[in-house]
């Protein structure tokens, strides 16, 4: 038997959060002002250690271009944002002027809404009108499940050699064993799709609700 990741209770979530993704006070604020007012859909919020993990993985790549489709409140941006290397954008991909609204206040108190470039318009429409040319050093995918093959096909042409794809919702809270709505069906077909594309090197992570995450060759 292959040795399988923890089951995270809630106790040992928060020792993971404390030893590295502690969200600093912006971000708490950001965190409770979107559990606050959004009802149920806070959910789509991205989680502390997933925060922590774009800071340090865009830091890694030394990233200058960034792109984000699904922006939400703004957490998975002001992640990403802060860990660009001087001088790096991150676009960003959203269709609410709602949601984005409060993620441009935390972006400007956080210092760091001059890296980011927000562009209100289908996903679909913003990435087709990216250079074609392979630039982006990273990218992250967390909106409409459907269309995330869409938003693969879009982006991994424009990946530069060594550029890193994250793609959130993987695993559906396990429900990829036995899907049932629609999501949980594109999902399951989108998963097929990367473990077969051979452009990438390409690892599933159980981070949060599962992230893939996906080196261009």
């Amino acid at each position: 038997m292959t040795r399988r990741p923890l089951t995270y209770t809630d106790d040992l979530y928060a020792y993971v959060v404390a030893h590295g993704a502690t969200p600093d006070p912006i971000a708490q604020e950001l965190i409770e002002e979107t559990q606050a007012t959004m009802g149920d859909r806070a959910d789509m919020q991205i989680a502390p250690d997933q925060a922590a993990f774009l800071t340090l993985l865009a830091r890694i790549l030394n990233a200058r271009l960034a792109v984000e489709v699904g922006t939400f409140t703004g957490y998975s941006a002001l992640s990403i944002a802060r860990g660009l290397a001087p001088g790096g954008q991150l676009i960003c991909c959203d269709i609410s002027e709602e949601y984005t609204r409060v993620a441009r206040r935390y972006w400007e108190r956080a210092g760091v809404a001059d890296r980011i470039d927000l562009r209100i318009n289908p996903a679909t429409h913003t990435l087709r009108d990216l250079p074609p040319e392979p630039r982006v050093d990273l990218a992250f995918i967390d909106a409409d499940k459907e269309n995330y093959p869409t938003y693969w096909a879009e982006l991994v042409p424009r990946m530069r050699p060594g550029g890193v794809l994250v793609v959130d919702n993987v695993l559906r809270h396990g429900r990829v064993l036995d899907p049932r709505s629609d999501d949980d069906k594109a999902i399951v077909a989108f998963n097929e799709v990367v473990m077969t594309d051979d452009r990438v090197d390409a690892v599933m992570l159980p981070i949060a609700d599962g992230l893939t995450l996906a080196r261009r060759r």
